[in-house]
């Protein structure tokens, strides 16, 4: 594990330094560099919470990740980089189910001038700034949204208009990685699970935001809005490759369940 590969990975130019300055500029271009998907849950290939799998898979194959390969690359070339990073066990929809969703996200605390920081590349659509840690509302990339102090030393990061998930709760004090790794056996296990059932890429482009939720391709631009069905499993292996920069032959077998899941939910 390098980190100048990382960067390289990310177009990062220049000395980064554990500066409010770096922090920014890493966090955003993580965002515009590398997607988040997850084809190997979907593809049925174990995934772990190991920032050294993930270095091998999103830097030197050049593929996404979901949270625990995104966040887990990026805290850990942050601490490389020299910030003190600490992973949280966090709960996405906690708000609605309880307890039982603390693990299903891992997020980074981090220590640096005017903070500490939430930093998260990991939601798929999240602030593409760090966020610090205080009550009200912020914008990051022209859209906003709201942290929310709750009781018990909890806070509640509330999503964007529209955005999906709404919202997830974490705590500066949540340090669990026997949780983290549970969860992440589970979400890739569980015939319940989103991402066992749904094929998910999302990326961030400069000017806007880009989704692939099964075969709907969204697109989100300041000249507004766009969708439209992928209509083949060619067609599928394309978009993953234009759209967002994955290169994995073996996308083309998803497409008897993506059109089958499709069909299920919409007819």
């Amino acid at each position: 594990m390098e980190l100048s590969a990382y960067l390289e990975r990310i177009g990062f130019s220049g000395t980064p330094a554990p500066d409010r300055a770096t922090l920014e500029a890493v966090q955003r271009r993580h965002l515009l560099a590398i997607p988040y998907e997850n084809i190997d849950v979907q593809l049925g290939r174990p995934v772990t919470t190991d920032p050294a799998a993930a270095f091998d898979k999103l830097v030197t194959r050049r593929r996404g990740g979901w949270c625990y390969e995104m966040n887990g690359l990026f805290g850990w070339a942050l601490a490389e980089i020299g910030f003190a990073v600490t992973r949280l066990a966090s709960g996405v929809m906690r708000s609605a189910m309880g307890e039982a969703m603390v693990g299903n996200h891992l997020v980074l605390r981090v220590a640096c001038e005017g903070g500490p920081f939430l930093a998260d590349v990991g939601l798929g659509s999240p602030p593409i700034a760090p966020v610090a840690i205080a009550p009200g509302e912020f914008t990051a990339g022209g859209l906003t949204f709201r942290l929310e102090a709750m009781e018990d030393g909890w806070w509640r990061l509330h999503n964007s208009p529209g955005a999906m998930p709404p919202n997830f709760d974490f705590h500066l004090e949540r340090m669990d990685e026997a949780l983290l790794s549970a969860s992440c056996h589970g979400l890739q296990t569980d015939p319940n699970s989103i991402f066992v059932q749904n094929l998910i890429c999302q990326r961030f482009l400069p000017d806007g935001h880009l989704q692939l939720l099964g075969r709907t391709l969204k697109r989100a631009t300041p000249a507004g809005p766009s969708e439209r069905l992928v209509g083949s499993a060619d067609e599928l292996a394309e978009v993953l490759a234009a759209d967002f920069g994955i290169d994995e032959p073996q996308a083309k077998d998803l497409w008897p369940r993506v059109a089958a899941r499709h069909e299920a939910l919409f007819g």
